[in-house]
């Protein structure tokens, strides 16, 4: 007997088939579905920062095959615990307060594959008639940081270089967004932060003119912010690092050309934050900053000797032991 396929079998039919050819991994539009990863800010959502949201809202993220999640960060070493968790694959993170802590033999597998700053930008700052005008001035003071900040981390051996007695420092710690607050209200003297951000520092005291000590007198060998990575996410997919460093890199380089349209891109994405701020942060790191991502090697080599006679990390650290220049840009 012939048997007879009614309307609705023939339509349940194709539709099995269509729903079988959607396992081949493939998105709707026939391009290969995108790596989803979570990217972890320096310092919460201001200026040196716009670059991320600025790569994915312009879409570079996309076009690079990477769906990626910001998510704000908050200094150095609550960063290194995140990543350490395995809960975000990338981050900005302040390359000397990361090289300071493998030091100490923590999070020692942390690399780094592109500079954001080619110099350190860790600063005292403090305001106009405080009576800090030199490093000196810091002692019987009460100073700021961001908790498990690289100013902290790094301090000990500006202190020595400076000419400053640590003992006669107070440090008083808070959250990255409340130290504006710390500053301008005077519960601290002078804070210890990104020289970068004076100028939101400035709008929070009302106006009032900032004084800033950069460390890079003292310690002018060493880096700034620079995107890293567990080694075990760049061994494990040196592609998709790849990629995320050069739509990184692309926002970086659109940031600094379109700084108002960049603050505008972050305020967007992240409501709270300040464009007065952000603007004077992209401003002011501009002259730092290469936008190839560039790690030279000999440099490296030299900040670590920095480090060392600091007595900050340990003489058998090397450049390869902190950064992968397999993955480094060579422009």
């Amino acid at each position: 007997m012939r048997r007879i396929c009614s309307p609705f079998v023939t339509v349940l039919l194709i539709a099995l088939l269509m729903s079988g050819c959607g396992d081949s991994g493939d998105s709707g539009d026939g391009s290969p579905q995108a790596d989803k990863v979570t990217y972890l800010t320096a310092f919460g959502a201001v200026g040196r920062d716009a670059f991320a949201w600025v790569a994915q809202e312009k879409g570079y993220f996309r076009d690079a095959g990477i769906d990626v999640t910001i998510r704000l960060g908050a200094a150095t070493g609550e960063n290194l615990k995140v990543l350490a968790a395995g809960q975000a694959q990338f981050a900005n993170l302040d390359l000397t307060g990361t090289w300071i802590t493998a030091g100490k033999g923590e999070y020692t597998d942390i690399r780094a594959f592109a500079a954001i700053h080619q110099q350190s930008l860790v600063s005292i700052i403090s305001l106009a008639g405080s009576g800090i005008t030199e490093p000196r001035g810091l002692e019987g003071h009460k100073l700021g940081a961001a908790t498990g900040s690289v100013n902290q981390l790094l301090f000990p051996a500006y202190a020595k270089l400076a000419g400053i007695d640590e003992s006669k420092v107070e440090w008083v710690n808070a959250a990255p967004p409340q130290l504006p607050a710390l500053l301008a209200s005077g519960r601290v003297d002078a804070l210890s932060t990104f020289l970068i951000g004076a100028r939101g520092l400035e709008k929070a005291a009302g106006g009032k003119k900032t004084v800033v000590l950069p460390y890079s007198k003292y310690l002018p060998e060493l880096f700034g912010n620079g995107l890293v990575a567990p080694a075990s996410v760049i061994d494990g997919n040196p592609d998709l690092t790849e990629r995320f460093r050069d739509a990184a890199l692309k926002g970086l380089q659109y940031t600094l050309e379109h700084p108002d349209e960049a603050a505008q891109i972050m305020k967007k994405a992240q409501p709270a934050a300040d464009l007065t701020a952000a603007v004077g942060e992209i401003l002011l790191m501009a002259p730092y900053v290469k936008t190839s991502g560039v790690i030279d090697r000999d440099r490296v080599a030299k900040a670590l000797q920095t480090l060392q006679s600091g007595g900050l990390v340990p003489a058998t650290m090397t450049p390869d032991s902190v950064v992968d220049f397999d993955l480094v840009p060579t422009g």
